[in-house]
């Protein structure tokens, strides 16, 4: 097990699904997207997608954030987290979030990506 861990972690292995999960999200977006695709701090941002497209308020896709028009400041701030997690996991990152749970208030990735940011909880 430690082996297989180790490869499924190893830093070209990982870089390599980041890289592909960017690309792949980021011609969805750009094929779907009826509003601005730019970049806010290394995340790539496509707005104006159908719901039917992404989860939630946004989904955030290796290095792209997808959402119709829930791109505030904040929001972006805890989408770039995700991002970061991307990076760090690659293509494990997306069955290590769902073995964390949809619940956000429960999963540990939503919770450092920031619980408030991501408009799960009320600002204090």
């Amino acid at each position: 097990m430690d082996r297989v861990r180790a490869i499924l972690f190893a830093p070209l292995v990982v870089r390599a699904g980041y890289l592909y999960a960017t690309a792949v999200a980021l011609t969805w977006g750009a094929l779907l997207s009826t509003g601005r695709v730019r970049r806010v701090d290394g995340l790539f941002v496509c707005t104006g997608l159908p719901s039917w497209a992404f989860r939630r308020g946004g989904t955030c896709v290796g290095g792209v954030y997808l959402t119709d028009h829930n791109d505030s400041v904040a929001v972006l701030r805890h989408e770039g987290v995700h991002r970061r997690q991307w990076q760090a996991y690659g293509m494990m990152f997306p069955l290590m979030y769902a073995l964390a749970g949809q619940d956000p208030l429960h999963n540990h990735f939503e919770i450092e990506a920031g619980l408030e940011d991501g408009g799960y909880v009320r600002r204090r």
